[in-house]
């Protein structure tokens, strides 16, 4: 049995659900870990994610199938880059295969949280690891905690998927040899200001630029950028500071297997950008988010496919991708983990 809500009037933002699994670093080792009530943390206030920003997250969801099964959507693919945010943090990694079983527990625990199919609305899974041992110099904690909780959240588009505005942004999001291409808290800290900044000028989010040159397309604070250019290929920004998505990764896989598209995976400058037909921002909340308009310092670079609708080649990546989400077309071997 579904829970009893309105599912079609959630927004994006926490509600509690039962279960959630804990499992602690002690002693040099990973214990079992547990699926808990207890949604509350208990740290030192000298605990090392407080002082140092030992942590890193993931985001995947779990989905209702048009035949209604319970599924999540490459899993290990989150397994793999929590993997790597740790260990560029200095943290001691989450072993990959028991990542896997933790989300298939925590959601099979939930199930009744899982909105139905149809519904527009999706259970988000959300692993956090953080350093909770007490650490005052400048260095690695020696404990740490790894948690999935879930919260059920409503359809990103309400009413349909309208495009963005977008801003070139004056402030750069990660240097170059930085952390820019793990999915830590600290990045996302350093975004807040300039996208409030953003969202008071009327623009959605911010594009950075490659901090040396500034004249090539990074991400924005929150997702990777795509284009379609006149010849209708997807072009993809390539930089070694940008965050390496799970969605952009399989919408190119979706473009080049399932819709016949050139995929060009490149530098891309920030000159050349009024030349692409259309624009999105992929991430898991959206899929695709359609772009219409960015606007470099007044001047507005404005896509061909508008600000009414998505661009015919986004449309096509979005369903194609939703569809394989939600088993309304054949989806890749290792892609959909049934619960």
């Amino acid at each position: 049995m579904k829970k009893d809500i309105d599912w079609g009037s959630l927004g994006f933002e926490y509600t509690k659900t039962d279960k959630r699994f804990i499992a602690r670093y002690r002693n040099g080792a990973w214990e079992d870990g547990v699926l808990s009530d207890d949604a509350s943390v208990v740290m030192s206030e000298c605990a090392g994610v407080l002082h140092y920003a030992q942590e890193c997250f993931e985001g995947l969801k779990a989905y209702t199938t048009e035949d209604g099964r319970t599924v999540c959507f490459r899993p290990d693919l989150n397994a793999q880059r929590m993997h790597d945010s740790a260990v560029r943090l200095a943290m001691p990694p989450y072993p990959q295969d028991k990542f896997v079983e933790a989300v298939k527990a925590v959601v099979k625990a939930n199930e009744e949280w899982v909105p139905p199919y149809g519904s527009g609305a999706t259970l988000y899974v959300r692993p956090v690891m953080y350093a909770n041992g007490p650490v005052i110099g400048v260095k690695p904690a020696d404990e740490y905690e790894f948690r999935i909780f879930t919260t059920p959240v409503g359809p990103y588009f309400k009413g349909g998927a309208k495009p963005v505005k977008l801003k070139i942004s004056d402030f750069d999001r990660a240097a170059p040899h930085g952390t820019g291409n793990i999915k830590a808290g600290l990045n996302y800290a350093m975004s807040l200001y300039a996208v409030e900044l953003a969202h008071e000028e009327g623009f959605a989010e911010n594009v950075y630029l490659d901090p040396p040159t500034r004249t090539k397309i990074e991400e924005t604070g929150g997702a990777n950028m795509l284009f379609v250019d006149g010849d209708g290929n997807l072009v993809v920004p390539k930089s070694g500071s940008i965050l390496p998505s799970i969605t952009r990764r399989s919408l190119v896989y979706v473009a080049e297997h399932y819709l016949g598209l050139k995929v060009i995976e490149r530098e891309v400058t920030l000159a050349e950008v009024p030349d692409f037909k259309e624009c999105g921002l992929c991430g898991t909340a959206a899929v695709i988010s359609p772009v219409g308009l960015i606007d470099d310092h007044g001047k507005e670079i404005r896509f061909e496919s508008g600000m009414e609708k998505m661009g015919p080649v986004v449309q096509k990546l979005y369903d194609t991708l939703t569809g394989i989400q939600m088993g309304r077309i054949e989806a890749p071997e290792g892609w959909i983990v049934e619960i």
